[in-house]
């Protein structure tokens, strides 16, 4: 069942047990599905002698847990660990053979001092680049917490558990049956979820940073890294590390490297940036900015931080349409990432609004998947690039309209149907559907700062040549700024020149 790469890799991997594992398997090997996971245990056990396999009844069907001889993890696989989820089987049996998850002193502590009994389960497809995250991230907790256990469930295995449930998004996590949440979370984001975020007092002993960074995405670690190699002291904010990228699957145009993957590159960044004396506080939210003898943050806890000089990083987000259903529909039929969500509308109708490269690659992508896509562009004709309108208008199960404008999408629990306007008669008309992506574009996630700096009519924030803003100390740099062009490589510079910029001010001031 494993292709000969993979299993060369998983070898070298299995050479790294510390103690021996046992895979507890509830598979009826009469079904397909079961006779696909009996096999694919019993390849892994044959691997290495440290794994042996037991039968149970007490996890799902078809499913096995990955567990030490006297011991329950609370891991448990329903369906097949690969695609984008074969590293996360991967670290499993490494941490519960016994080797200490790579995380933070402070997180352990915090997983460690949970009471009460959390059961997870995780809704993935096997080509959801988010899905793993979250996935790594509840294995942990549970090899860390017997008070904590977490069970992956793929979705196209488990059909019509995903049906009956309503996931219309991956990846989407119950806790203890209810829905807890939908979409990309971090280790710290679950916990401050679960548990609690730390307060402002956690920042009261901070002193003023020579450069402080606002958003950890390219940018903002560009920004972070050449800060710190001044020897200045630098910290840096980021709500998630890594941003954009993070939504982003394969990256071809990133110079020197020929292909990476965006959570890749992401935890690249953050590991490139935790190499240097940064303080990193991930997980938390600016709200204000303010000059007065140095520069202030206020962040969404309360806690305000000075520093001399800052760069403001915070990049960009999905724009959205603004209209009736948007928001009640999020993750029960809307969806923004086709590689993520496509597979949940397997055989089902669905539309594409946005005509850029980005919709049309999305079109495309989802036309090989779904029963019938819609693609729905607001001007008289697509922006995509000719080459992706001609592979378009090529596929027999798509409808191109253009010139209309999205006016509506309705549902019940979920999305079922979407109206639109025909620009030139002014006739509305309505699709029925079962999803709607939306790729509209981007905007800069710059509200925050209404007031303090200035901003082009489109948010975006205005600096010049040095990255400097109208505001003495703030520089900024990336997709939040009035940059010409947004690209990863573009984002980087800009980092730079905004950290080097700011260096430039402290020395002058």
């Amino acid at each position: 069942m494993l292709e000969e790469n993979l299993k060369t890799q998983l070898k070298q991997y299995l050479d790294l047990l510390e103690n021996d594992i046992v895979l507890r398997l509830n598979a009826d090997i009469s079904e397909t599905n079961g006779k696909k996971i009996h096999d694919f245990v019993t390849e892994i056990a044959d691997m290495s002698a440290k794994i042996s396999i037991e039968k149970t009844t007490a996890i799902k069907s078809p499913g096995f847990s990955v567990d030490q001889k006297d011991t329950i993890s609370g891991i448990v696989f329903a369906g097949l660990p690969l695609g984008h989820e074969f590293n996360s089987l991967v670290l499993a049996l490494l941490q519960v053979s016994g080797r200490a998850p790579k995380i933070e002193a402070e997180l352990k502590e915090r997983i460690q001092s949970i009471r009460q009994p959390y059961h997870f389960e995780t809704y993935v497809s096997l080509t959801c680049h988010n899905c793993p995250d979250v996935v790594q991230a509840l294995n942990i907790m549970s090899v860390l917490n017997q008070n904590v256990s977490h069970t992956m469930i793929e979705g196209g295995m488990y059909q019509d558990e995903v049906n009956s449930r309503g996931v219309m998004a991956v990846p989407t996590v119950f806790v203890n049956d209810e829905e807890f949440s939908s979409g990309r979370m971090s280790l710290e984001e679950i916990l401050n979820k679960l548990i609690g975020q730390a307060g402002s007092e956690a920042f009261e002993e901070k002193e003023p940073y020579d450069v402080l960074v606002v958003g950890g995405g390219p940018a903002g670690a560009s920004a972070a890294i050449y800060a710190a190699r001044k020897g200045i002291r630098t910290g840096i904010l980021a709500e998630k590390f890594g941003g954009q990228p993070l939504e982003t699957l394969g990256i071809e145009n990133f110079i020197g490297t020929t292909y990476t993957e965006g959570p890749k590159l992401a935890a690249q960044l953050e590991e490139h940036v935790k190499s240097y004396p940064v303080d990193v506080m991930k997980t938390q939210k600016a709200i204000k900015l303010a000059k007065n003898e140095l520069v202030e943050v206020t962040l969404e806890n309360g806690a305000v931080l000075q520093s001399k000089t800052v760069v403001l990083s915070t990049g960009a987000r999905w724009r959205s349409l603004g209209i009736p259903g948007e928001e009640t529909f999020k993750n029960k039929g809307i969806a923004y990432c086709p590689h993520c969500d496509g597979p949940l509308f397997a055989g089902k109708k669905i539309a594409v609004v946005g005509g850029g490269n980005s919709g049309i690659e999305a079109a495309i992508d989802l036309a090989g998947v779904v029963e019938h896509v819609t693609v729905l562009e607001f001007l008289p004709e697509l922006k995509a690039d000719k080459v992706l309108q001609d592979k378009l208008y090529s596929l027999d199960n798509v409808t191109v309209l253009t010139n209309v404008e999205t006016k509506a999408i309705y549902g019940q629990d979920k999305v079922d149907s979407l109206a639109y306007m025909d620009r030139e008669t002014q006739e509305v008309l309505t699709l029925e559907l079962a999803g709607v992506f939306i790729l509209i574009g981007l905007v800069p996630n710059t509200e925050w700062l209404e007031g303090s700096v200035d901003r082009t009519t489109r948010g975006e924030i205005i600096v010049d040549k040095q990255g400097a803003t109208n505001l003495p100390g703030v520089y900024a740099a990336g997709d939040c700024t009035d940059s010409v062009y947004k690209q990863i490589i573009i984002a980087m510079g800009s980092g730079a020149t905004a950290a080097l910029g700011a260096f430039d001010y402290i020395i002058r001031h």
